[in-house]
């Protein structure tokens, strides 16, 4: 892993890739809050272009601190999709416990994002 190295407040690399993170971290509260909220269903491609967007973009932050960032969201999207997965059996053989649990994913899901886009906000890395 790479030594974590400051970034120049207000250079335009931190600024480039403060702006990918918030527009990342936006497409994933939108899929998040759909995910909670019955009635608000957004589809999955915006959560497709924000991990694709993670991907491509995430060496142009390697060695600074919002390299943690991009793991972050990258890890929440690779653990919720494998939960969701696991549990999908659920929603076929039994509905409430289907609901629950992707309830309790779902709510996990969206927890993960706001810390994470609070965390960009406030100029601080992710453990």
């Amino acid at each position: 892993m790479n030594p974590i190295v400051d970034v120049t407040p207000g250079s335009q690399r931190e600024q480039s890739l403060r702006t990918i993170g918030h527009i990342s971290y936006a497409l994933h509260a939108i899929v998040a809050v759909g995910a909670v909220l019955p009635a608000f269903q957004p589809t999955v491609l915006l959560l497709v272009a924000a991990f694709i967007l993670d991907l491509v973009k995430r060496s142009d932050a390697d060695g600074t601190w919002q390299e943690s960032h991009f793991s972050w969201r990258i890890r929440s999207v690779v653990w919720a999709a494998g939960l969701y997965l696991v549990t999908a059996p659920l929603w076929l053989l039994f509905f409430v416990p289907g609901w629950i649990a992707w309830g309790v994913i779902s709510i996990w899901f969206l927890y993960r994002v706001v810390r994470g886009w609070l965390s960009l906000n406030d100029g601080r890395p992710m453990p």
